[in-house]
């Protein structure tokens, strides 16, 4: 894989730049200060994305290289696969995924897998290469290649760990100390103490001792239960029983209550009845005390029937006079005086009559007084009888028997004897409530403790997981360590040996990773030192050339090398040897060099080495 050319539009101080590279050796040569580092940032964040989270950074890459005005933060990078299929990518870095292109300038983004943080995946799909891989091999820069004496052992442990796992920052035998301590501090040993498995042990022992303690309350428990429950059903009984006798009794009550009202109105009645004789007897004495007015009353018919006969004869007997004297005397004074026995005839009538009426008159008014306080009597007899007939019905319909009557005594005693036994039944299971209260707690407590019990020992199996996938992984470790000694490691061993024997003109010959002295050095002689004590210009040289060579192992395609300032320190000599080696031992592989000096353009051109330089 190879990147051809590249396009920013504008990204951090670079804007409107181009450039175009070569299959092989490129020198990009600046100043100080020129972009060199954020035109690597570029090629790195156009494969993978920018990042804005600092990552440990003072400021993230997306602060650090946005535009200061409103220009657009984008560029376009094209890139050949060994299978000579060609890509471009173009991102704008303000958004989260780039546009894919193929060689058609077909869109093919969403052929690829889209991460929800890392975003589209489509560089790592293509080469197996993810960015951290990325970043700790294909590309190298100076603070990577050059360290300071004190310094020197942490090198020596970045190559140990490369030759031993494959890996630089990863150390088996410091992966194998935190494991085994992890499995210490976060479980324990049987013979540690105040560890987790240690603590959970002594206190599941505990607890199950206080466990069988408290199990003797369980019994005690079951027996009140038992006995609470019989007398609650005891006391529904007789709640229920009681409650039967009390409806019963309110119906007795009632039905004694109608019966006094039923006597109430029997009383009634017969005081009506009684009334109805005084009244009756009052208008007999009326009768009585008024009887010469009633047969005044009738004298008076009789009187008038005698007066109204006496006028009428006297009346005839007058005309027959008059008749007589009128036809015999004929004499005018005789004539004259019998005409005058008419009036007084007629006088004598009305006298007589008034006399009769004026006496009519004083009876009739007694009479009407009588009959009045007679009637009066008479309409109260009439009404108090009406009174007495709807009395007589009402009594007739709520008639009680006397002998429900005659039970309520005995009800109430019976009531009485029901709630004395209620209230003892109820005392009775208050004492209970009061002893299972007390042993309550105890029991709750008892399941407190089962509970622990059971937590404590899903802890423990937890813990003997933990343990048991520790000591896998520990197992898996040591299979793959002893894998990678059997395969990897030689490969790198023997890869290390050549190179260091190129670079030191055979003063050095062999290196070999061992499990007691780690990285060791064979000198000229035959004997073994530690690689900490070679020089740190060798073991920079060495470690650099290590890392090149993890180059051909990460991925099926020949990944471009990316050098930025990786030989600032290296002497003339040094840096001679390192670019004649790369130069031929990895022909075939694009290499970008950043450099501010010149050393490298013209040692290339000393070896007569072809190379593309390119000026910022």
């Amino acid at each position: 894989m190879k990147i051809n050319k590249l396009k920013i539009n504008a990204y951090g101080k670079l804007k409107e730049k181009e450039m175009e590279f070569e299959k092989n050796m490129n020198i990009i040569y600046g100043k100080n200060e020129v972009g060199k580092s954020t035109l690597l940032n570029f090629i790195t964040n156009s494969f993978y994305g920018i990042s804005k989270n600092k990552n440990g950074k003072e400021i993230s890459d997306f602060e650090k290289y946005t535009p200061w005005v409103g220009e657009d933060f984008s560029g376009k990078l094209e890139y050949e696969l060994d299978n000579q299929e060609k890509f471009e990518i173009f991102r704008d870095f303000r958004k989260k995924n780039p546009k894919v292109f193929n060689e058609k300038m077909e869109d093919i983004s969403k052929e690829f897998n889209i991460d929800k943080n890392k975003g589209n995946e489509f560089f790592y799909e293509q080469t197996k290469v993810d960015e951290a891989l990325f970043l700790s091999t294909i590309l190298v820069n100076q603070q990577e290649v050059k360290l300071e004496k004190q310094e020197q052992n942490v090198l020596i442990q970045k190559i140990a760990n490369l030759v031993g796992t494959g890996e630089d920052n990863v150390s088996y035998k410091r992966a194998m100390d935190r494991i085994n301590r992890r499995i210490l501090d976060e479980i324990g040993t049987e013979r540690s103490r105040e560890k987790p498995i240690n603590i959970l042990s002594k206190e599941i022992e505990e607890l199950t001792k206080e466990k069988e303690e408290l199990e003797n309350y369980i019994d005690i428990k079951y027996e009140i239960e038992e006995k609470r429950n019989y007398l609650i059903s005891e006391i529904e009984k007789l709640e229920k029983e009681n409650k039967i006798l009390k409806e019963k009794k309110l119906r007795q009550e009632n039905e004694r209550i109608e019966n006094e009202k039923i006597n109430l109105k029997i009383n009634l009645k017969n005081e009506n009845d009684e009334k109805i004789n005084s009244i009756k007897n009052k208008i007999n004495e009326i009768n009585l005390e008024n009887k010469n007015i009633f047969e005044k009353n009738k004298k008076i018919d009789l009187e008038k029937n005698k007066l109204n006969k006496k006028i009428i004869i006297l009346f005839l007997f007058i005309i027959l006079i008059n008749i007589w004297q009128l036809i015999g005397i004929r004499n005018i004074y005789f004539n004259g005086m019998f005409l005058l026995t008419v009036p007084i005839g007629l006088a004598f009538s009305f006298l007589s009559k008034n006399k009769i009426k004026k006496k009519e008159k004083n009876i009739k008014n007694n009479l009407e007084k009588i009959n009045s306080e007679i009637n009066s009597l008479n309409y109260e007899i009439d009404l108090l009888e009406k009174n007495n007939i709807k009395l007589k019905e009402e009594i007739d319909e709520n008639k009680i028997e006397k002998n429900e009557i005659n039970i309520l005594d005995d009800m109430n005693r019976e009531i009485q004897n029901l709630e004395n036994k209620l209230n003892n039944k109820k005392i009775e299971l208050h004492t209970l409530q009061l002893d299972y209260q007390n042993i309550a707690p105890k029991i709750e407590n008892l399941s407190d403790i089962e509970e622990k019990i059971v937590n404590h020992k899903e802890e423990m199996v937890n813990l003997k997981k933990l343990e048991k996938s520790m000591n896998l992984a520990k197992q898996v470790l040591e299979n793959s360590y002893d894998k990678m000694k059997n395969t990897v490691t030689p490969k790198f061993t023997d890869k290390l040996s050549e190179t260091i024997a190129e670079i030191t003109k055979e003063k050095y010959k062999k290196v070999r990773l061992t499990d007691d002295m780690g990285l060791v050095v064979e000198l000229e002689n035959g004997n073994y030192i530690p690689a900490s004590r070679l020089s740190i210009g060798t073991i920079d040289q060495l470690y650099l050339s290590l890392r090149l060579a993890m180059v051909e192992e990460l991925s099926e395609e020949k990944m471009p090398i990316i050098l930025d300032e990786a030989f600032a320190y290296y002497d003339t000599e040094r840096l001679k040897n390192i670019l004649r080696y790369m130069a031929e031992r990895f022909y075939g592989h694009q290499m970008i060099i950043f450099t501010c000096t010149n050393r490298e353009k013209e040692i290339l051109e000393e070896l007569d080495l072809k190379f593309n330089l390119i000026e910022m």
